[in-house]
């Protein structure tokens, strides 16, 4: 917990924030303490948003979201006595905090204050709440994505998650100041259970235990959410310049990236329509 603390300290300072210093090591020291009392490895420590509005971030294996802070003492003695007893300190650190919870996890997370509040924050749940699997529709259409290298489409995987949930908690946190990230984050909202089954996880999973380097997918889709995709990979584009304008705590994508995606993505759109399959290969002109 020292080094989680001593690193947010020190990427405080980096990011030329040494206000927030003193609520994002106290939030820190609650987040990690309770992921070592109450969740499962693995666990890790980050620093997300802007320079303007950053965010600490505490994953842990467990889908159980967190418990709810109970009041806690104002005396500053008495508060640091209650590390691990829910999430009080980081709602009395945080001007907005919450739980993402993911497939395979969940993402705590506060925007840090410049000062210890006298009340709490209300904190906000959000991500999978479903997994069901999806009931197939007599609109549904079947994707087949040919050559899909797969170590391109892990890193699309983890791009893709990282993104929705940048972009959701930024809404969250900060929609006024963030109007970009409110609308991918509709746009990740309308689409999320579709893009979230239809990546294509466990053929890539299987097709890695084979110790191959391409494989070929076969997906379905709804013919509308096909078509939907489109708006989305535009969205993909303004997201690079949003990145990069508003300074964003997590990189742009790479020109490889790019294609790759719009190559994905793009095949949902065209088939679709009712378009032939284009391999990778051809459309990335590998081998030629």
């Amino acid at each position: 917990m020292q080094n989680a603390r001593r690193w947010v300290v020190e990427t405080c300072r980096d990011i030329d924030r040494p206000d927030l210093v003193e609520c994002a090591e106290l939030g820190v020291s609650e987040l990690v303490t309770n992921a070592l009392l109450h969740a499962v490895p693995p666990i890790s420590v980050r620093v997300r948003g802007t320079r303007e509005h950053p965010r600490v971030e505490v994953r842990d294996g467990s889908v159980e979201p967190p418990a709810l802070p109970e009041a806690l003492p104002t005396d500053s003695d008495e508060l640091l006595l209650t590390f691990g007893r829910g999430l009080g300190i980081v709602a009395r650190c945080a001007d907005a905090w919450g739980a993402e919870i993911e497939d395979d996890g969940k993402v705590v997370w506060f925007a840090p204050s410049d000062h210890v509040l006298e009340q709490l924050t209300e904190g906000l749940i959000t991500g999978v709440t479903d997994r069901t699997p999806r009931e197939p529709h007599e609109d549904d259409v079947t994707v087949a994505i040919l050559g899909v290298p797969l170590r391109t489409h892990l890193l699309f995987q983890h791009h893709y998650r990282e993104l929705r949930r940048e972009v959701r908690l930024l809404a969250l946190a900060h929609e006024s100041d963030y109007p970009l990230a409110k609308s991918l984050s509709d746009v990740f909202g309308s689409l999320d259970r579709e893009l979230r089954e239809n990546m294509g996880a466990e053929q890539i999973d299987a097709a890695l235990l084979t110790g191959r380097e391409h494989t070929d997918l076969h997906l379905r889709v709804r013919r509308e959410t096909a078509g939907q995709i489109g708006r989305f990979l535009e969205l993909l584009e303004l997201a690079d310049d949003f990145c990069r304008q508003q300074r964003l705590l997590s990189l742009a994508r790479s020109p490889e990236q790019q294609q790759f995606q719009r190559w994905f993505l793009g095949e949902f759109v065209r088939q679709g329509a009712d378009a032939a399959p284009v391999p990778w290969e051809a459309h990335s002109g590998v081998g030629s």
